[in-house]
């Protein structure tokens, strides 16, 4: 028997008359809202996915989505598949610490980015460069002045006061009550309203985990139905349960652990690849997860990748270990230009990105992605087997069609790893040289070097 708040979810879902925003006129759909535009056929399955984070606020000198699309080709020319945008939406003013996931109205922009159309075109000219678009979700919590403080039933209370959310420093926003079916309807319509006005093809959620797994069954159920929609759906969680409700990707914070430890702590290197193996033996069928050498946060807290692992050479050495592990890769903006200075993404703030400094990193990001799309044997669905040592992180990838080897050296001094019988005398093509190389039973690697071998 479905339980009593799913009926009534059902009927509000559908017979709720939901807010108009934007200049919207109300369409025979029955939730006000109209498609705009026609839903991308390109979507790339999960396991396809290349993502690249978004940050308006320092990704542009105009710090807003119009600079964003100014710079679409240059996201495309890396290998980038589908941008994730932080949250656009209108920020809370009452207690603001200038955090963009203190969102005051689900379905009104940041006026500082612009307004729908920009949105809209954003979108547009991504989809003609290939290219899915997710906007960030915030479901758990809202601004302490969002619009549904009319009704304090759509708030946890204690002993009648609206809390923030338990377990958490996060006095900027005010937690959210999922026993309420009215609004877990608000929330499902307003996750709605993007995907069909401004034509976007999912989200990433964040704190997913802070939100009841059956809403999100629910949702994302009611997001995948709206008619002729492909849609990606990324948990920022490792809990690998919300992938049985319907997410396709999860966040690996084990994976980003154990590379830290390996770089930081000089641990053994040769754990990051049971780590891989232990989270694969978690992950459903056909779901995902997507593994990183910076995001958001940890650039914003904790340092600049140079900062967090040594140096430039040293953090290309953890995302070329993270992309072609497997799982997907993710890249925050600015990661290619080997910023030397942290991004915030509160506000206010005069930091940006200089786009003009270190060519060479964006060039090795490019031919790490061309690789990854040219090779079977760098993405997911390869087999693996592991090389590694205490010192060196080295594995051998096969997929249907090729063959490579990878080779990391987390240290700060000189190593030397042993070659497979199968790589041993060949001639292979070097990834990063751009040449072709014979390489004999062992290969030496300097401090922080890297190599990627295909065949």
């Amino acid at each position: 028997m479905r339980p009593l708040y799913l009926i009534l979810l059902s009927a509000l879902l559908f017979g709720a008359c939901d807010r108009n925003n934007g200049g919207t006129q109300p369409t025979n759909t029955g939730d006000g809202y109209m498609q705009y535009g026609e839903p991308f056929a390109e979507v790339p399955e999960a396991e396809e996915v290349v993502l690249y984070e978004v940050n308006p606020l320092v990704f542009s000198a105009h710090r807003d989505l119009q600079g964003v699309t100014a710079r679409l080709d240059s996201i495309r020319d890396l290998g980038v598949n589908v941008i994730w945008l932080m949250p656009i939406y209108e920020m809370g003013i009452d207690r603001s610490v200038g955090s963009p996931y203190c969102i005051k109205d689900f379905t009104s922009m940041n006026a500082a980015y612009g307004d729908i159309d920009d949105l809209r075109t954003l979108v547009e000219q991504a989809h003609k460069r290939g290219m899915a678009v997710l906007l960030d979700w915030v479901a758990n919590h809202t601004s302490w002045d969002h619009v549904w403080m009319g009704d304090s039933s759509f708030y946890v209370r204690d002993n009648g006061s609206i809390i923030h959310p338990p377990g958490t420093n996060w006095s900027d926003v005010a937690e959210l009550n999922y026993d309420n079916p009215e609004l877990r309807a608000e929330m499902i319509s307003a996750m709605k309203y993007w995907i069909l006005e401004a034509n976007v093809d999912g989200y990433r959620c964040d704190y997913a985990g802070g939100v009841p797994n059956d809403f999100w069954n629910a949702a994302i159920d009611t997001l995948r139905a709206i008619p002729g929609r492909e849609l990606l759906m990324f948990a920022e969680s490792d809990q690998y349960d919300l992938l049985e409700e319907g997410f396709d990707m999860s966040f690996s914070w084990s994976f980003y652990g154990s590379c830290w430890n390996i770089w930081n702590l000089e641990a053994d290197a040769s754990q990051l690849f049971q780590s891989h193996l232990d989270e694969l033996t978690q992950l459903p069928s056909g779901k995902t997860t997507v593994r990183f050498m910076t995001n958001h946060d940890q650039h914003a807290w904790d340092g600049t990748p140079k900062d967090i692992f040594g140096s430039n050479d040293a953090a290309f050495g953890v995302f070329l270990t993270a992309t072609t592990m497997g799982g997907v890769p993710l890249l925050y903006n600015g990661q290619e230009k080997g910023l030397s200075y942290q991004l915030p993404f509160f506000v206010p703030t005069t930091k940006g990105i200089n786009w003009t400094l270190n060519p060479e990193e964006t060039a090795r990001h490019k031919l790490l992605l061309e690789a990854y799309h040219t090779y079977d044997a760098l993405r997911g669905s390869a087999n693996r087997s592991d090389y590694s040592t205490n010192n060196v992180i080295a594995f051998a990838s096969e997929g249907t069609n090729h063959m490579a080897f990878i080779a990391v050296n987390p240290r700060t001094n000189p190593q030397t790893i042993s070659l497979p019988q199968a790589w041993q005398n060949k001639t292979v093509w070097n990834v990063f040289e751009q040449d072709s190389i014979v390489i004999d039973s062992s290969i030496s690697l300097h401090n922080s070097q890297y190599l990627l071998l295909v065949k």
